[in-house]
């Protein structure tokens, strides 16, 4: 008996064994990768739900993962529900699928969008600057001249970053037949540029910063040089969450107007910010995300987003001439200024590096 249950009393231990090495390797994964908090809130009634916020990993969406870092660590705990997408064209179909009900996403593709009759507005501005032309460092482009029979990487044909590739053309004599602009997800750029798959690309950070620091890229020019105000992403809320929820909205834009105002006070908060959306959102290297942020700190500024109509007629303008919008659609009909506006009054969270709470 002794020598028949043995091996069975032995098998039984190994099973054992494994079925406590699976419960606890899944147990782990669970706690470290699941969202519990994006888990839960879907089971909420809709009018109780956090609004699901859309963004992808570029500096011009940074507030939107600060915000949600700095308010998981406050006392009011987070006040929406992060999302990270690869590329506009997902974000946009998840709006009008009413999986998100607030995106980060290029002006023009808003802009389009509502003039298209999708109903969503732009309420703020996600950034100022921060988008360049990059080419390779070793390679025969020094001027914008030198982008003529090219092929330049542009995140979308309703981009900013197209619209500023246009205006340089133009400013040194130059028209958009003059290079060949293909879209590409912002995270296949840098791989292309160094495989010698585009000559060029026009993108907002941190992939210019990325090209620099792998030693293959090189910034022609960054987007402020022919565009002196650039702006490139808004926030956009589907008309139904501002028609039904505008406080929900009015704390969104609060918080975001908040983590601007946070990370444009200096060099320490945008490091901390460059370590932990790295880290926990991003999935880069933060010395990426670092040398984005600091080199210099100008690089990409997080104040003064209000949306002013002088700007975005411009890049209506600009998206008329360049063929992607049939008509002159007015500011009001895509913008609401009004929580922007609420926000104007708002000062800097106060959280410091290593502090555990923030208010």
């Amino acid at each position: 008996m002794t020598r028949a249950s043995s091996p069975k009393r032995a098998r039984r231990l190994v099973l054992s064994g494994l079925a406590a090495w699976v419960i606890a390797i899944t147990a782990a994964h669970l706690a470290m990768n699941f969202d519990w908090s994006a888990a839960l809130n879907d089971r909420l009634p809709p009018e109780k739900r956090k609004l699901n916020v859309a963004y992808i990993p570029v500096t011009c969406h940074l507030a939107c993962p600060v915000t949600d870092f700095i308010t998981r660590n406050s006392l009011d705990g987070n006040l929406f529900i992060p999302r990270m997408f690869q590329g506009f064209p997902e974000i946009k179909e998840a709006l009008i699928a009413n999986r998100m009900q607030v995106g980060f996403m290029v002006a023009p593709m808003a802009i389009a969008l509502r003039a298209q009759g999708v109903p969503i507005k732009i309420v703020y501005l996600g950034h100022r600057y921060g988008s360049a032309v990059v080419v390779r460092k070793d390679g025969p482009i020094h001027s914008v001249r030198d982008l003529a029979g090219r092929t330049i990487a542009i995140p979308s044909r309703f981009s900013d970053e197209r619209l500023i590739v246009f205006r340089a053309l133009q400013r040194n004599g130059m028209s958009g037949k003059d290079v060949h602009m293909i879209e590409m997800s912002p995270a296949d750029v840098t791989g292309a540029l160094a495989a010698g798959a585009v000559d060029a690309f026009s993108m907002g950070e941190p992939y210019p910063s990325q090209a620099e620091l792998a030693g293959y890229g090189r910034v022609l020019f960054p987007a402020r040089e022919y565009w002196p105000d650039f702006m490139s992403c808004v926030v956009v809320v589907r008309q139904d969450v501002i028609d039904t929820r505008p406080q929900a909205v009015q704390v969104l834009v609060d918080g975001i107007a908040r983590s601007g105002l946070w990370l444009d006070e200096g060099k320490p908060h945008r490091e901390l910010a460059a370590d932990f959306v790295a880290r926990y959102y991003y999935r880069q290297r933060p010395e990426i995300l670092r040398h984005a942020l600091t080199e210099p700190l100008d690089r990409v500024i997080y104040t003064r987003l209000s949306p002013r109509k002088a700007d975005f007629d411009m890049v209506r303008d600009l998206m008329i001439e360049t063929g992607v919008l049939d008509r002159k659609i007015a500011f009001e009909e895509y913008v609401d200024t009004r929580f922007a506006e609420g926000a104007a009054t708002q000062t800097a969270w106060k959280y410091e590096p290593g502090s555990g709470r923030a208010q």
